[in-house]
């Protein structure tokens, strides 16, 4: 996988997280796969509008669909957080290390 092909899926992922009723179906898809309709019910949405945020967590691999004659379920694919949060863990690493040298600088100023 080029740079390139690494930033499109992790700006995939993280679109996809800034949502707050997709974040919602992930966590209802930690628990195990769900039907589409069963995705729908909570969220107070039609089942055509809780399908375009599957299709974003879909295009962002965070999740699978299957379909059983003209049922669809959905089942979380949690390798691009795993992506997404070794990003992440790069800048936690940075500020780690300012704080432990902003607290360093502070005890040093109080002896």
């Amino acid at each position: 996988m080029t740079g390139i092909d690494e930033d499109d899926r992790l700006d995939d992922v993280f679109h996809a997280l800034a949502n707050r009723t997709r974040r919602a179906l992930l966590r209802t898809l930690a628990a195990g796969p769900a039907r589409v309709t069963e995705l729908a019910a909570p969220h107070d949405m039609s089942v055509n509008a809780v399908s375009k945020h599957l299709f974003v967590l879909e295009r962002a691999g965070l999740i699978r669909r299957t379909s059983e004659g003209h049922v669809q379920s959905c089942l979380l694919d949690a390798g691009p957080l795993a992506d997404a949060d070794a990003w992440i863990a790069t800048y936690r690493d940075f500020w780690s290390g300012r704080i432990d040298r902003l607290a360093a600088f502070v005890e040093k100023g109080r002896r």
